[in-house]
């Protein structure tokens, strides 16, 4: 059973994109990713990505401003990572660490020289095609 996880490239005015750092505790802690997270039983990806973003980030989305844009298919452990990135150029708030360690604003040539999780990385030159 692949495990569905679901992520936002949040794209500024400038074109930035905003990724998150993965806090000390957690699995690839100190890594920087995208903001998102799993798909719980019984609910859309799009409704996750919304729920996900409103807990992670204190941002609102509306369903109609995600954009499927790109997705990664990644071994991990005993199973499966199926992730699915939207992108979003219009919410609501102001995007705030939660359960992150630092949020960053960069171009997307930059997330070259991130560290980031063995999904994320294949879908960098996507999202610098998109942006």
């Amino acid at each position: 059973m692949p495990l569905l996880v679901v992520a936002a490239a949040l794209v500024d005015r400038d074109g930035r994109v905003l990724v998150q750092q993965r806090p000390p505790g957690t699995s690839m802690a100190g890594l920087w990713e995208f903001p998102g997270g799993k798909v719980e039983p019984g609910e859309t990806p799009e409704a996750a990505l919304i729920r996900e973003l409103h807990e992670e980030l204190g941002i609102d989305v509306e369903q109609a401003c995600l954009a499927p844009a790109v997705f990664a298919s990644e071994p991990l452990g005993d199973r499966h990572l199926l992730l699915l990135l939207y992108a979003c150029r219009k919410w609501r708030g102001v995007a705030e660490a939660r359960h992150a360690s630092a949020l960053r604003w960069v171009r997307p040539l930059e997330l070259h020289r991130m560290e980031m999780p063995p999904a994320d990385k294949p879908l960098i030159g996507l999202l610098e095609a998109l942006v």
